[in-house]
């Protein structure tokens, strides 16, 4: 088994060549994520730019290079996270003397409507300083972690009990819960779901399909299909309220997009 003394050189030469070679590699990372950071302070003022003439004469390409913009500070940041950690596992010191002259933007708070699960680490059992174990509660230190479950699917039974009347001897049992759409297995959450990653997430039915799939629930893109066609039924009176809304005011305010097979749907839909 090699232990790190193993790596160490053996004679003065050879630990202060690895010496230079190690300030060497630790400038070069100090270089590159230092143009990481101005590239992506670059773009984020081309982005700022870009969403104010967003609305402009020509939209859609504003909003493309604001789409595009987003993408590439992505992959950016992404970057100068790979950077900064081999950086710091290279130096842990000198890593740390960088954060505090370069300090991030504060943390947003966690929410504070999330439920907290309390873990309780297991306390020592003696002083880690002179091994007594007479050891005295002070207080306790709290580090907070954002976590997130996976999705979790369940099926509900909706169950109507039968009586029997004893004097005419009648059948009698509770009316059947109401559905968003007839004769459909599918609840209102899931639904909702499936029509917020369509037209919200732009996600297609059958990426949707095999998402689903993957956590043990197979739904057939027609079936998903024949879904969101009900739903669409099932929601036209909410549509046709918003129509009625929208068409009652005096001055209209709509997007000015170029693509006039666009337009013309939309106001063939009105």
């Amino acid at each position: 088994m090699t232990t790190p003394s193993d790596l160490l050189p053996a004679d003065l030469a050879a630990a202060h060549a690895m010496i230079l070679a190690q300030r060497e590699q630790l400038a070069l990372a100090k270089s590159e994520v230092t143009v990481g950071r101005l590239e992506i302070e670059r773009l984020k003022l081309m982005l700022a730019k870009a969403r104010r003439e967003q609305f402009g004469q020509s939209s859609e390409r504003g909003k493309l290079l604001v789409e595009q913009l987003d993408l590439a500070i992505e992959d950016l940041e992404e970057t100068q996270a790979e950077q900064e950690t081999k950086a710091e596992l290279a130096a842990p010191g000198a890593a740390k003397e960088k954060r505090a002259q370069n300090p991030r933007p504060p943390r947003r708070p966690l929410p504070d409507n999330l439920p907290v699960e309390r873990a309780v680490e297991p306390a020592p059992c003696a002083c880690g300083k002179c091994g007594s174990q007479r050891l005295h509660k002070l207080g306790e230190v709290v580090s907070k972690t954002l976590e997130c479950e996976p999705r979790r699917w369940k099926i509900i039974e909706h169950v109507r009990e039968k009586f029997s009347c004893r004097d005419c001897e009648a059948i009698t049992e509770a009316p059947a819960p109401s559905h968003p759409i007839p004769r459909g297995f599918a609840g209102p959450n899931l639904l909702a779901t499936v029509l917020v990653n369509k037209f919200l997430l732009h996600q297609p039915l059958n990426r949707q399909s095999k998402t689903y799939a993957r956590e043990g629930v197979e739904i057939d893109v027609s079936t998903l299909a024949d879904r969101v066609g009900a739903c669409v039924v099932a929601l036209d009176p909410i549509i046709e309220a918003i129509r009625i809304h929208i068409m009652s005011a005096e001055r209209i305010h709509a997007d000015d997009s170029v693509l006039q097979k666009h337009t013309e749907r939309m106001i063939e839909m009105i």
